[in-house]
């Protein structure tokens, strides 16, 4: 039977760096997107190969920003990439700027068949969408769940995905359950369901399932705090497909990323507008780099 403990999904082999397609936002200021990939993935010994998707002055939590879609470039850009014979390992995405760039993405996994394909469907949280996404992107981003090697929703992301109603963060595990056998149906190799949080108690939990595991799914769980910070699900994704490209199983991937967005929480508080900049991971990137040892 097939397990999150068991599945390897990368093999790193020697001083090879692998390189993996970042399809993220990019803001100026604050945690998040590209700012927190690039370099998490970078210290794991990862060649990152950015795919801004919008540039942002700062992220969405600010009252102001500004917003430039690159949809209309993204053509000519990957077409460069070809005519260079760039290859790639992986392709990474998450927040997008427009329906038409689930069509760029579906692109990469044509023109580079061998990658893994690990997608965060970045869209919502907290059982609503965020104010840039739009009916149509959600369901232009449903596309990407079949034949995702690993899939990193959210509660709200994952009711958007299936269909299946949101009930909150406090909801038990034939739930969890549920909505994961239905993104397994829909196509996706393994799925990690993140945010389940009990009333009460100072625990979270992810659970991870992986297509031909009998319905089952593997709890990871950790100290809640009591607190959140924006960017903590760009965090968690990059510190995933960072330990993955290490050769860390899947389960031992989610554990680490959980570790490191809690530790890199706790330090967060001792910043200046912390909670409007979002989590600070900066010092605690050593604990990537130790991936490597």
């Amino acid at each position: 039977m097939n397990t999150a403990s068991n599945l390897h999904l990368y093999e790193r082999k020697g001083a090879y760096l692998p390189r993996v397609a970042a399809v993220h936002d990019l803001c100026g200021y604050g945690k998040c997107s590209l700012g927190v990939a690039i370099p998490v993935l970078s210290a794991a010994g990862i060649d990152v190969c950015p795919v801004p998707t919008s540039l942002f002055s700062a992220h969405t939590r600010f009252p102001k920003f500004y917003m430039h879609d690159t949809t209309p470039m993204l053509g000519e850009y990957l077409d460069a990439w070809r005519e260079e014979g760039i290859d790639l390992d992986g392709v990474y995405s998450g927040f997008l700027g427009s329906a038409e760039q689930v069509d760029a993405i579906l692109r990469l996994y044509r023109e580079y068949p061998r990658a893994l394909r690990i997608v965060d469907p970045v869209m919502g949280d907290g059982g609503s969408k965020y104010p840039t996404y739009t009916d149509e992107m959600c369901e232009a981003t449903k596309g990407l769940v079949d034949g995702a090697d690993v899939l990193t929703p959210n509660l709200t992301e994952a009711s958007i995905i299936t269909g299946i109603p949101y009930e909150g963060q406090d909801v038990d595990e034939a739930y969890v359950r549920r909505m994961a056998d239905a993104l397994l149906e829909m196509g996706a190799k393994s799925v990690v369901l993140k945010g389940v949080v009990h009333a009460g108690e100072s625990v979270i939990r992810n659970y991870v399932a992986v297509a031909g595991g009998d319905g089952m799914v593997e709890e990871v769980s950790g100290e809640l705090l009591p607190y959140m910070l924006h960017g903590t699900g760009d965090l968690f994704a990059s510190g995933l497909t960072a330990a993955i490209y290490t050769g860390r199983d899947l389960r031992s991937s989610v554990e680490f990323a959980s570790s490191l967005v809690r530790h890199a929480m706790q330090i967060t508080p001792a910043q200046p507008d912390y909670e409007v900049r979002g989590v600070s991971f900066e010092s605690v990137l050593g604990d990537v780099t130790a991936l490597l040892a």
